[in-house]
């Protein structure tokens, strides 16, 4: 029988392959005190999101960019009761875990972004990127081959259009964040300890839901929109 998920995960981390902060050690105290606000425009520390608790932190690009919009419309396909529950073996496994997306925008930005993708997890913004930069998020598009997401439904050139024309029927024109600032994602807590990082090289390199949510031992989810066909 496989070993739980989550002694893959430690071995992992502790892999000499690793960086620094992939094996374990602790978010700086200074980045953990910088601020993120809530759609209200509330303003509370980016560690306090993770203080008690272990969560999946996925840092995006812009709100308008369409790759970001459906890997978030996919995250929101993720119930809620898996992330709190999920099942090894014949046993329960309590995975315990909480989902959280960070952008870049205004916190105006928000409530229509939610309301766009159907998310309905924890989502706050880090309007000034002081997080992305200091948890080394990339800049700027490194060419690579990212192989095709499973997560990303439409062409370059749709997808584009319907961004510009997101763009131009807000209320305001702007591209909700800086659209060269790439994101990534983190998986840490509870308090600082970091468990795994994945800094996006460019908008289509994404970590796929489905391997992110074996790292915090979590059933995968079908994102297919289409039933699924079982062959006998």
């Amino acid at each position: 029988m496989a070993a739980p998920v989550t002694r893959q995960v430690s071995a992992w981390v502790l892999s000499p392959a690793s960086s620094d902060a992939e094996r374990g050690q602790p978010l700086a105290a200074a980045v953990a005190e910088l601020p993120v606000l809530d759609a209200s425009g509330r303003r509370l520390p980016f560690g306090a999101l993770f203080r008690e608790r272990r969560a999946v932190v996925v840092f995006v690009r812009h709100f308008l960019c369409y790759v970001c919009k459906e890997y978030v419309e996919d995250l929101a396909k993720i119930p809620k009761s898996v992330l709190r529950v999920s099942f090894l073996s014949e046993r329960q496994w309590e995975a315990d875990v909480t989902l959280i997306v960070i952008g870049q925008s205004s916190y105006h930005h928000i409530e229509p972004f939610c309301k766009l993708t159907g998310y309905s997890h924890e989502i706050y913004v880090d309007p000034e990127r002081k997080i992305y930069k200091r948890l080394g998020m990339k800049r700027g598009e490194e060419i690579s081959s990212s192989g095709q997401s499973p997560h990303i439904k439409s062409s370059l050139l749709s997808g584009s259009l319907q961004s510009l024309w997101r763009a131009v029927t807000g209320p305001l024109f702007d591209f909700q964040g800086d659209p060269a600032q790439q994101g990534g994602t983190l998986i840490i807590g509870p308090g600082n300890s970091i468990h795994f990082v994945h800094r996006d090289r460019n908008r289509l390199d994404h970590k796929p839901i489905n391997a992110v949510l074996q790292l915090v031992g979590v059933q995968p989810v079908n994102f297919m929109s289409r039933p699924t066909v079982i062959h006998v």
